[in-house]
């Protein structure tokens, strides 16, 4: 396994890093703590979940369960285990029916974790990011309470997810008025058939010294070899089938692409993501041991600069960063 520094830190994580949204959802316990043991013995350090993760999910309002968080902490409670991994969780999410259980508040993201930690059995947070934007909290507000965290202990650095470039920039400035290192690391919807981070959010991680890590690198499958896998899982599903329809040439040139290649689609995708500068990590949620297992070749994949070509012939991006990419 190749390691890299999260964004502008001093800290060094895997080049993948696992994700576990699945964990007790399609994933049952036992085979989730499988998951853990074979990403830890391969060499992945950094583990990614939110407080949202997990099946026990109220319908009527729509709040989460923790129960992702609650099967890492079993997993780390095994012992010799929390100093090698890299943690990382998210706040932002509905966690409870009422208005303050939810959103980035300082009265949330307080209690959000705490009990975060509680779930984890850990008493601190590698990475604690904000699962999406709230542009009804002042910055003020937040990075205080993210301030009050760092001097307690319980996180050591802070990141975003789904943030836009200009909610990067704004987060920052305020981050550097109050001299707090502020954003290491943006989560975004990143593969190749969403490349809108291309636009801003790229290059506001670069300029700002952020760590991207992809969510989706897939597309959910699309770029698994969706084609051959048509009749097989979550790719059966009716929606599913009119996406690949929707797609069916690229997915033809692509997967014929990666077949000159002697690669699997899949791979081939992440190694693309892992070609990109500014992407540290792309995030992989495996379901089985051998869907993990299968990623992991991927950080060994090379391509040629005519491969990157033929790629982006077949998966065109947004035509590169704003505003060069719409505008003489």
């Amino acid at each position: 396994m190749n390691y890299t520094h999260l964004g502008r830190t001093g800290l060094k994580v895997s080049r993948l890093c696992l994700g576990t949204m699945n964990f007790g959802d399609v994933t049952d316990e036992s085979t989730s703590l499988r998951i853990l043991d074979e990403a830890l013995e391969a060499g992945i350090n950094f583990i990614d979940t939110a407080d949202v993760y997990g099946t026990e999910q109220r319908p009527d309002i729509k709040q989460g369960s923790g129960l992702s968080e609650e099967i890492i902490g079993r997993w780390l409670q095994q012992g010799g285990r929390r100093e090698r991994i890299v943690l990382a969780t998210k706040v932002y999410q509905p966690m409870g029916p009422g208005p303050n259980d939810r959103h980035l508040s300082a009265y949330h993201i307080r209690k959000a974790c705490e009990d975060s930690l509680r779930r984890l059995k850990t008493d601190h947070i590698d990475v604690y990011q904000m699962h999406h934007i709230d542009r009804h909290t002042p910055w003020e507000e937040i990075w205080q309470a993210m301030e009050l965290l760092v001097q307690q202990g319980k996180v050591l650095y802070t990141g975003s997810s789904n943030f836009a470039g200009w909610d990067i920039a704004t987060a920052q400035s305020a981050a550097s008025a109050r001299h707090f290192l502020g954003l290491v690391a943006e989560q975004s919807l990143y593969n190749l058939t969403a490349r809108t981070v291309e636009l801003e959010v790229i290059p506001a991680c670069r300029h700002y010294g952020l760590g991207l890590i992809p969510w989706s690198p897939l597309a959910g499958g699309l770029l698994g070899g969706a084609l051959k896998k048509a009749d097989s899982g979550r790719r059966a599903r009716p929606g599913f089938a009119r996406k690949i329809e929707q797609h069916r040439r690229q997915l033809e040139a692509w997967e014929g692409l990666c077949d000159a290649l002697g690669e699997a689609p899949s791979d081939v995708a992440l190694a693309w993501l892992l070609h990109k500068p500014v992407v540290t990590a792309p995030l992989i949620g495996p379901r089985t041991v051998e869907q993990l297992k299968e990623a992991l070749h991927a950080t060994t994949v090379s391509l040629s600069d005519d491969t990157l070509d033929a790629i982006e012939a077949i998966w065109p991006g947004p035509g590169g960063e704003a505003p060069q990419a719409y505008a003489w």
